[in-house]
């Protein structure tokens, strides 16, 4: 097969650039992040990670019994637009978000930067439809694909999550995936 000179990647290969997302969220409105996690992939490796609790919009923190977070904790926390500056330094002009159910990260994304009157143009791959495509197991929670995978996770802390995504996603690049296995649309 060729080789996209000007990516150095196999045609629909996995980018061996990416950075890994993960939110935790206070309610049901996508908007209401409050807590993300990074994990930046260059080069087929993680090498770095940068994780925010945040304010979201509402006082009304109704996901404690998931992720931990209460109102208390993050009152005081930086909103997603007074964190946003950092995290755009953070993630530069990385051509792809990976996540694990990556649907439900790039809703909150796409939300935040629009309550900022930001667009969200850069596309998202889905460990969680890999792990679906390849892996044959009966669940394909993160939790799960973690557990079959020997990756470490402390489930529902945002930088955990992230940095298992992009372990996952790496794993994935080495066992051949292509783009179309991961990708997915608007």
């Amino acid at each position: 097969m060729p080789i996209n000179a000007a990516r150095g990647e196999l045609p629909h290969a996995l980018p061996q650039n990416a950075v890994a997302i993960d939110f935790e969220t206070a309610d049901q409105q996508p908007d209401s992040a409050c807590a993300v996690g990074l994990a930046r992939i260059e080069n087929g490796a993680v090498t770095g990670t940068l994780y925010q609790l945040l304010r979201p919009p509402r006082q009304r923190v109704l996901f404690t019994w998931v992720h931990g977070l209460t109102w208390p904790m993050l009152r005081h926390q930086p909103s997603f637009a007074e964190f946003w500056p950092r995290m755009a330094s953070f993630l530069g002009d990385t051509p792809y978000f990976v996540a694990h159910n990556a649907p439900f990260d790039r809703m909150v994304l796409k939300s935040c930067l629009w309550a900022m009157g930001l667009p969200m143009n850069t596309p998202f791959l889905c460990t969680l439809k890999g792990a679906r495509r390849s892996l044959g197991l009966p669940k394909n929670r993160l939790s799960d694909v973690c557990g079959h995978l020997g990756i470490e996770l402390t489930h529902h802390h945002a930088a955990s999550d992230a940095l298992a995504a992009a372990r996952i996603y790496l794993h994935f690049c080495r066992a051949g995936l292509c783009l179309e296995d991961l990708r997915i649309r608007d």
